[in-house]
């Protein structure tokens, strides 16, 4: 009963931090951490942190649905760039901020400085989503942070594994490192992309045999992450990157067209409302830590002072943002030297922008999560050293770079510009156009068929010409069937028709130019939709008296 308190809890909090960020002018994840806080004072039974409970039910989800979302043409134009802030700034990060945290605190040990600097240095998707959510980040940043936060996680949480790993045995091996790392990686991205695939494949066989459930299809892609997730951990691969590798293979089965409409559309809003309560309750669980985190630390840990706490908070900070702004700076550069090398014409590279791609850099709950994972004793039995101050500090750094993502980075937003990229303005006109056309020479096909098996050819006819009323930008609204007796009711059964064949016909299309890559996910996400709105709204429409299937090409 405990466990079904705490979960409603949290879903009231999600649902009323929601309100409030609609009143109140702070940023959402603040609002949310408050109110962890307040659940974790009031009288409400509060929960305990599990990190495996919390990695297991809360990121696969959200990482699945990240990678399935992001656009893919973007995420391999921006592969470099992404794989040196995935890859170099994280290693960079752990030899820089370990260093410091040392230096500044020499009770901390150097492995243990080095754990605390591993997993504060991914940042973390959930986080730069919400944020992102709060300020108007430029498509192209956005895309390459949303890329970073995916693939960034593993070699984060490698290096924290060697890390405990040499505080608990007082030795480290770089090609034992090299070789985990490798086996994470690879294993965990092709774990999770068969997973789906085969996942996928299954629910395509049953849904030829019995036809297709939107609520099993539903379910299935619910599932798919979890499984993967769960599979890669048992072969000690990264779930971290199962799940984001199956979210990206399941835009490759998306993009076959084979769901109905009526599937995408009620999925899309199952997903949203799912994204909606696990990214509200991870920072309202954040929340709840906070007080037994800090009162715990304060009173166990070598502290002198509050004072000195914060000092320590800002300094790290500082560090993460100073590393974070070299290596943008650096690695933009390279960018833009290499594109004028190629011809290419791009503006300058300007400060805002890279202040901007370090704010953006946020740390999250996976920081927290990470952290907890310290062993609570070495393998001699005594405490792990300094194990609650670097928690402390961890939280510190988590609250100090949400709350500047928050309140800086819409300000350093406001009229910035990133390097010109191709507008998608083209390819949406062009998508229109291939499927106005292929939807036309649906329905004069279907027309002609309709003609031939009906005594009144005129009521084939009349119905094609309202069909096509959508394509020559003059759709009337579908409703219910005039009287007139049996005349009407067929033109009504003709037009439904034809009009699904038309939606189908576009629909297609639009899969078959992103097949070809003539256009990118965004496009075709928006497209889709809203030929899938339309049937929907026509489905509904019954003007027979009777269900009619939808036409399959």
């Amino acid at each position: 009963m405990e466990s079904v308190t705490v979960v409603l809890a949290l879903l009231l909090s999600v649902l009323v931090s929601g309100a409030l960020g609609r009143l109140v002018p702070l940023p959402l994840p603040l609002i949310q951490i408050a109110i962890g806080v307040a659940l974790a004072l009031g009288p409400l039974p509060s929960t305990a942190l599990d990190p495996e409970i919390f990695f297991l039910v809360f990121l696969p989800p959200l990482l699945f649905l990240d990678g399935w979302r992001i656009p893919k043409r973007d995420l391999f134009r921006n592969g470099r760039t992404i794989l040196a802030l995935a890859l170099g700034l994280v290693a960079l990060t752990v030899l820089g901020i370990g260093m410091l945290i040392h230096a500044m605190i020499p009770g901390i040990p150097l492995a243990v400085a080095f754990a605390l600097a591993a997993v504060l240095s991914p940042t973390d998707p959930i986080a730069v989503s919400s944020v992102a959510a709060q300020a108007p980040v430029p498509r192209r940043l956005m895309h390459i942070l949303e890329g970073e936060a995916l693939l960034n996680d593993a070699t984060g949480l490698v290096c924290l594994r060697f890390a405990i790993a040499a505080a608990l045995t007082g030795t480290f091996s770089l090609p034992e490192a090299a070789t985990t790392f490798v086996w994470l990686a690879l294993g965990g991205l092709g774990i999770g992309a068969a997973t789906t695939f085969l996942l996928m494949g299954a629910q395509d066989l049953l849904r030829r045999r019995t036809g297709e459930d939107p609520g099993l299809q539903i379910l299935f892609s619910l599932l798919t992450p979890f499984g993967a997730y769960l599979a890669a951990e048992h072969v000690h691969a990264s779930g971290i990157l199962a799940a984001v590798a199956a979210g990206i293979a399941m835009t490759y089965v998306e993009i076959q067209g084979r769901s109905l409409g009526t599937t995408r559309v009620r999925r899309t809003a199952v997903w949203d409302t799912v994204a909606l309560a696990a990214n509200g309750s991870i920072f309202v669980l954040l929340g709840e830590q906070l007080p037994e985190v800090l009162g715990h630390a304060v009173t166990q840990a070598d502290v002198q002072g509050a004072g000195w706490l914060v000092a320590w908070v800002l300094a790290i900070t500082a560090g993460l943002m100073a590393i974070r702004f070299a290596w943008v700076w650096v690695s933009l550069h390279f960018v833009l030297v290499k594109a004028h090398r190629r011809g290419e014409r791009r503006e300058g590279l300007t400060w805002r922008l890279v202040a901007a791609t370090t704010l953006a850099g946020v740390k999250g709950a996976i920081t927290l999560a990470g952290i907890l994972t310290l062993p609570l004793a070495l393998k001699d039995g005594t405490p792990f050293p300094a194990r609650d101050l670097a928690i402390l500090l961890a939280m510190g750094v988590i609250l100090t770079s949400l709350l500047l993502a928050s309140t800086v980075l819409p300000l350093l937003l406001r009229g910035l510009r990133l390097p010109a990229d191709s507008s998608h303005d083209a390819e949406e006109d062009s998508a229109r156009a291939a499927a106005r056309h292929d939807a036309v020479t649906a329905i004069e096909a279907l027309q002609h068929r309709l003609v031939e098996a009906q005594e009144d050819a005129s009521v084939a006819v009349e119905a094609g010409a309202r069909a096509m009323d959508r394509y020559e930008g003059l759709e009337a609204p579908t409703g219910a069937p005039r009287e007139g007796g049996g005349r009407a009711r067929q033109l009504a059964v003709a037009e439904k028709r034809l009009r699904l064949a038309g939606l189908e016909a576009e629909r297609q299309a639009l899969y078959r130019l992103r097949r070809s890559r003539a256009i990118d996910d965004v496009v075709l996400r928006q497209l889709v939709r809203e030929v899938d709105l339309v049937e929907a709204r026509l489905l509904a429409w019954n003007p027979a008296g009777r269900d009619l299937p939808t036409p399959r090409s």
